[in-house]
């Protein structure tokens, strides 16, 4: 069973829908005990860093989250949801996430040329930094998926399983231990997203 966490923001329904269209048992669901008993979780996210992590912190589901990554759950963050993963984030200020991966969630603005438009919004290409990993399994370089964000990971490279470019190379996916991320969005990303979402279910 996947348990797509439910702490307020996120595109719940259609992640879940995408999921059953592969065949997985998934539920929607911010109860504990439901979240303790599912095999795989997903930490969806769409909006503001601060915001998300106070919705995190009510009834302690961040709390929870970390707890079951460290018992070796597979867990897996989607946009905001991977960026809280991370230990900052500096979106309307500076905000502690969940520490699960070392780094810092900072504006695209800083990296990359003042013409082009914020939010990164559309299809891009992912550049591939570690073929072997299981979440990556069957992708290519040069595969699109659907991004929107103003916000990305600033994290060692070792943790960088793909990137985009979008006037400078930027964090696509991670990867640390039993915690995944994507940047973008598998459940609007066709194909690949599938095939990402089966590979994530598979692990």
């Amino acid at each position: 069973m996947i348990a797509i966490i439910d702490y307020g923001l996120g595109n719940l329904f259609s992640l879940q829908s995408s999921l059953k269209e592969i065949g997985c048992d998934v539920m929607v669901t911010r109860d504990p005990g439901e979240i303790k008993a599912a095999d795989r979780l997903i930490l969806p996210g769409v909006g503001a860093y601060r915001d998300a992590v106070r919705l995190l912190k009510k009834d302690g589901i961040g709390e929870l989250v970390k707890s079951q990554a460290a018992e070796g759950k597979p867990l897996m963050g989607i946009c905001l949801g991977m960026q809280l993963l991370f230990q900052k984030g500096f979106e309307y200020g500076e905000y502690e996430g969940l520490g699960l991966i070392p780094g810092e969630v900072r504006d695209i603005r800083e990296r990359i040329p003042e013409n082009l438009k914020v939010p990164h919004i559309g299809w891009n290409e992912l550049i591939l930094k570690d073929n072997n990993h299981p979440l990556m399994k069957g992708l290519k370089d040069g595969d699109f998926v659907y991004f929107v964000h103003s916000y990305s990971a600033v994290t060692p490279e070792e943790n960088i399983i793909a990137a985009t470019e979008y006037g400078a190379e930027l964090t696509a996916a991670v990867a640390r231990g039993n915690v995944t991320g994507c940047q973008f969005h598998p459940e609007k990303s066709g194909q690949v997203g599938m095939k990402i979402l089966r590979n994530f279910a598979e692990m």
